[in-house]
C-alpha cells in the first residue's frame, strides 16, 4: 500500500511517471492526489524533463507550479519557432508585445527597437531563403514571477556552427499571456552571416561585421 511506503521510496516511484501520468494519478483518489502533489515528486520531474542546473532554486509557489510555468514557456518558445518556420508575419505580430521597449537582434548583427521596427525586421527576415532551415537544441529555461528567458542553440543548414539564441518573455496578468519582448540571435559565424546577406542581396548587411556575443 502507498501509505506504508517511506516518502523517499514514493518519490522515487513517482519519478518514473511523465507529466500527463502524474496529473492523472492526482485525480484518482485523495491518497494518490497527496502523493502526486508532493513537492519532491515535481522537483524530480522538473530535473528529468528540463535541467539539473536549477537544483538549488526554491520556487516560491512550489515545484509543481514552477514545473507548469516552465512547461508553458517551453511551449511558447516552440510556438515562436514554428511561426518563424512558417514565415507568418501576422502570427509573429501577435506574438510580440506591442510596446516601444521590445527589441530584436538578428543574426546579421542588426538590432531593432520598438514594435513597428521589430515587425519590419521580421518582414525582411522572412524573405531570406534559409530562414526556416534550422534546428533548436540545448534549450534552457528560467522563469520568474512575470519574466522568463530561454537560451538555446540554433543549427542552421549553412554548413557552420550554431547560433546562440536568447528569447525573453513577459507575462501579462490580464489574460495570462506570455509575450516576446526581446529576441537575440548571436553567432561567431561571420562568414555564414555574410553569405545570408549576399544570397538575399541585402546591401545594408554588407556594411555590418558580426561581433562576438
Amino acid at each position: 500500500m502507498m501509505e506504508q511506503l517511506v516518502p523517499e521510496i514514493t518519490t522515487h516511484a513517482l519519478s518514473y511517471l511523465d507529466y500527463p501520468s502524474l496529473c492523472r494519478l492526482s485525480m484518482t483518489n485523495s491518497l494518490m492526489r497527496k502523493a502526486a502533489n508532493d513537492d519532491n515528486a515535481w522537483k524530480a520531474l522538473y530535473r528529468k524533463d528540463f535541467t539539473l542546473e536549477q537544483g538549488n532554486v526554491i520556487p516560491p509557489n512550489g515545484w509543481k507550479a514552477y514545473y507548469a510555468a516552465t512547461r508553458a514557456i517551453v511551449n511558447v518558445n516552440a510556438e515562436f519557432f514554428r511561426i518563424v518556420r512558417e514565415r507568418s508575419l501576422q502570427a509573429m505580430g501577435q506574438f510580440w508585445l506591442n510596446a516601444d521597449y521590445v527589441k530584436c537582434f538578428h543574426a546579421t548583427g542588426e538590432s531593432f527597437s520598438g514594435y513597428n521596427a521589430v515587425m519590419d525586421s521580421w518582414q525582411l527576415a522572412f524573405t531570406w531563403e534559409n530562414v526556416a532551415d534550422f534546428q533548436i537544441r540545448d534549450v534552457r529555461t528560467r522563469v520568474l514571477s512575470n519574466m522568463a528567458w530561454v537560451t538555446m542553440k540554433a543549427y542552421v543548414d549553412i554548413g557552420a556552427g550554431p547560433f546562440d539564441v536568447t528569447n525573453i518573455y513577459e507575462l501579462h496578468n490580464g489574460d495570462g499571456t506570455w509575450c516576446t519582448i526581446i529576441a537575440q540571435h548571436c553567432s561567431f559565424m561571420e562568414e555564414a552571416s555574410n553569405n545570408i546577406c549576399r544570397d538575399n542581396e541585402v546591401d545594408r548587411c554588407k556594411r555590418i561585421r558580426i561581433s562576438s556575443c
